[in-house]
């Protein structure tokens, strides 16, 4: 996109448009999600249809508003809705990616096209939950694997992820904050319901990941995940 082209918005980002009200001439914000140039885009409304909307870029800035640390979620999916809050909560909170996993406790079973139609629905909520907070890189989410299938992949040794912790309740988990003071991402993973299971705990740890504790009470799981994140990206 550049100065002076003009563009008929998504229909995701017209029906967003029409709900606001605009009128021709107001002016709106864009951006891409990161996958092209990156940053915002100053726009101005030409028309308003019944089922589209027709906008013209008037400039562009670089802004960035992304975490200083780049976080990488994998989660066993929780039931219900609550999958749904994580990926909004965590989006606002600035995750680089989300790698929604089935595990032995996980409730949720998705394959095949549930678990593409359940993605788009997932990545849609991130879409949504950057315009609102104002951040424009979207976090990708991820096709929905086994944490075996994921412990086996290129993706859990790649430096790109960085330093690796899976939240505990184990006695032994470390107090991984004292390792944040180290550049460079971080990668969480953390159970469903129910947590991991003590088989699933070990494979992660022969996979390098180090046993996290968050404190002496038991969170929800996704509770745990919004904690973990916070605790990176929030602070100064």
């Amino acid at each position: 996109m550049q100065a002076g082209q003009t563009l008929v918005l998504t229909d995701t980002a017209a029906r967003h448009v029409q709900v606001l009200r605009h009128q021709p001439g107001d002016a709106l914000t864009l951006f891409d999600g990161g996958s092209f140039v990156g940053g915002e885009f100053a726009a101005t409304v030409l028309r308003m249809g019944r089922s589209d909307v027709e906008v013209q870029i008037v400039g562009h800035q670089t802004i960035e508003r992304e975490a200083a640390t780049a976080v990488h979620l994998a989660v066993g999916m929780p039931a219900n809705e609550r999958m749904d809050w994580l990926v909004e909560k965590a989006t606002e909170l600035g995750v680089a990616s989300i790698q929604p996993l089935m595990t032995e406790r996980t409730v949720l079973r998705l394959s095949g096209d549930r678990a593409d139609k359940r993605l788009a629905h997932w990545q849609s909520i991130a879409v949504a939950a950057c315009e609102q907070c104002g951040r424009n890189r979207v976090p990708q989410i991820h096709p929905v694997l086994s944490l075996a299938q994921w412990l086996k992949s290129a993706a859990v040794s790649a430096p790109s992820h960085g330093r690796q912790f899976v939240l505990s309740l184990q006695p032994g988990a470390g107090q991984w904050r004292q390792s944040l003071n180290a550049s460079g991402p971080v990668t969480f993973l953390s159970g469903p319901e129910g947590g991991l299971s003590d088989a699933e705990e070990a494979s992660a740890s022969q996979a390098g990941f180090a046993a996290a504790s968050l404190g002496p009470r038991v969170l929800r799981a996704e509770t745990a995940v919004i904690a973990a994140l916070s605790a990176i990206t929030l602070s100064p």
